[in-house]
């Protein structure tokens, strides 16, 4: 448990953060944190008013804590196979729109299938998913395919990309946007280079947006369109339940993405991980 402290601390930046999430007081994260401290004879963390951050000796330990916490959930969830129950942790990575749109519908089944599995969830884009993989701080991302082929990624469902336009937009009426007239006008783009659907497009045909604003995350993206700010474009799932004054047009030519679900490895994936999978796969009718 002082392990699993440590990294929640140094994943959260913040002593307190680390407690919300794992269901303590900051004072006893602290204590955990500074006991692990004191076995080891080393300080892990630079501690300042504005959080935590790791010395170089916390960032030689954290792949160890990393394997010693996913050992010991494994030991655990193993033992609940075994007596017939299904406990443990499950942590998904997964982008804001399936976090939004698919996970509830998910996790309502799973979670009643399985009610001693406590699940967390990890909003990212697809590169901050594969340094999660390769950290092996995730147990499974929802996820474009990796570009990193070493994940097994397995096809789930397919989502059309399209434009969106402010209403008095002098295409809004027309039945598809070209997509090359991306590169024609104002452009709102989301977490630029973060291996996002939108980086990948706009790398795979060559296109060099005029980038006149950025944002964190879809929503905001959607409503500075709606604000009439500039264009940009997403899936389609990503608006679903969205009501703005957001024109949203297929491209032409079509551009579509293919969302799946990867694992660091399949072999060391835990009991509850491959339960999931499988209810996933048994229920995919939920993301469709």
């Amino acid at each position: 448990m002082k392990c699993e402290a440590a990294l929640a601390a140094a994943d959260r930046g913040s002593l307190t953060a680390a407690a919300e999430l794992l269901g303590y007081t900051q004072s006893g994260v602290t204590r955990m944190v500074g006991a692990l401290e004191e076995e080891l004879g080393f300080a892990l963390f630079s501690r300042s008013k504005r959080g935590v951050v790791l010395t170089e000796n916390g960032r030689l330990m954290l792949p160890l804590f990393r394997d010693l916490v996913r050992a010991c959930r494994g030991v655990e969830q193993q033992g609940a196979e075994i007596r017939g129950m299904s406990r443990g942790v499950l942590t998904i990575g997964c982008y804001y729109s399936i976090s939004a749109i698919w996970m509830p519908r998910l996790l309502k089944g799973f979670c009643a299938k399985y009610p001693g599995v406590k699940v967390r969830l990890q909003e990212g884009g697809n590169g901050e998913m594969s340094r999660w993989l390769g950290e092996r701080s995730v147990d499974c991302c929802f996820c474009a395919q990796p570009e990193r082929t070493e994940y097994p990624w397995k096809p789930l469902f397919e989502d059309e990309l399209v434009a969106w336009l402010p209403p008095d937009h002098p295409r809004a009426a027309e039945k598809r946007f070209p997509v090359k007239d991306l590169e024609r006008e104002n452009f709102i783009h989301t977490s630029p280079g973060q291996d996002t659907d939108q980086d990948r497009l706009l790398a795979r045909l060559g296109i060099a947006p005029r980038t006149r604003f950025s944002t964190r995350d879809g929503f905001s993206t959607y409503n500075m369109v709606a604000a009439g700010l500039g264009i940009s474009f997403n899936q389609r799932l990503i608006a679903r339940q969205w009501s703005g004054p957001v024109v949203q047009l297929p491209f032409d030519p079509p551009q579509k993405v293919t969302l799946g679900i990867a694992v660091p490895n399949c072999r060391d994936a835990s009991p509850i991980t491959r339960r999931f999978i499988q209810w996933v796969e048994e229920n995919r009718e939920a993301v469709e």
